[in-house]
């Protein structure tokens, strides 16, 4: 059959015979979107909140997680939690840029007596020099600054053992999570793998001798946590240092409590990594 336009050709348009009515619909290219790099999306689930410094009534701007942004992916042993896209526990502490104190947000808005405002201005503003900061978001080494200075500023007021122990807890999260944002393809990530994981110990450590002197010592709940929260993240945390007879003793005591399902079956997981564990070291 010929062409719609075949009685062009004695006008001289024979060209278009075979020309289309309608062009066939062309499929658009569409250009993958680009991913949205890490430190963006972080950037988006932060804003600024001001507060007010306890000790010396300056008017604060610190950065805090926007509530609902992220998504939790799982918790470690020791409850440390582990977002998709951003390691919240970098914006958990407040400090003031003018006189220094610093403390955890849970207790940040907690009031000071006049022997503790008189040992962190003798001990900590009479001698701080604060770096101004203008990051839209908090690296780990900014972090780690963060929560050193709340850890002197509890030590320096004589805070409670629970306090100091759980910033030194929170402190070993923060130093968990930049190791794994390293470079592996670095030649010199090995090395500081082992120092910041040496580092990580250390803070384990004294959590562990606060939690457990706070146990002893202070009533319940203790940052938030219950009696049976705090005896496992103490077992937790002895059996890593291989203190099994502490773990043992934590792990006893919730078996036969009334801890919810849930905590016991988390402690009887953690009395089968102890006897395996003790089975591979005596072999």
């Amino acid at each position: 059959m010929a062409g719609l336009l075949s009685g062009l050709a004695n006008l001289g348009l024979g060209n278009l015979a075979d020309a289309k009515v309608f062009e066939e619909p062309k499929e658009e290219k569409k250009e993958a979107a680009a991913p949205i790099p890490p430190e963006q999306l972080e950037k988006d689930m932060v804003y600024d909140r001001v507060y007010e410094c306890p000790m010396c009534s300056s008017k604060i701007a610190s950065k805090v997680m926007k509530s609902g942004k992220a998504k939790l992916v799982k918790s470690d042993q020791d409850l440390r939690p582990v977002y998709e896209g951003i390691d919240p526990l970098k914006y958990d502490v407040i400090v003031c840029p003018k006189c220094g104190y610093s403390a955890l947000t849970r207790y940040h808005a907690a009031g000071l007596t006049p022997t503790q405002r008189k040992l962190i201005t003798e001990n900590i503003s009479k001698n701080v020099k604060m770096t101004p900061r203008t990051e839209e978001i908090y690296s780990y080494e900014i972090a780690m600054e963060r929560y050193q200075m709340a850890l002197a500023c509890a030590i320096v007021k004589q805070g409670k053992a629970s306090e100091k122990a759980y910033i030194c807890l929170k402190t070993a999260w923060i130093l968990r999570g930049w190791q794994e944002t390293l470079d592996e393809s670095k030649p010199e990530t090995e090395s500081q793998k082992a120092e910041l994981l040496a580092a990580e110990n250390e803070y384990l450590t004294n959590a562990l001798e606060g939690f457990m002197t706070a146990r002893t010592k202070e009533n319940m709940p203790i940052c938030g946590m219950d009696e049976y929260t705090v005896d496992y993240l103490i077992a937790v945390l002895a059996a890593r240092f291989e203190r099994y007879d502490v773990a043992s003793r934590m792990i006893a005591g919730l078996l036969g409590s009334s801890a919810n399902p849930r905590m016991k079956e988390k402690a009887r997981d953690l009395k089968e990594s102890i006897v395996l564990a003790m089975k591979k070291k005596n072999q």
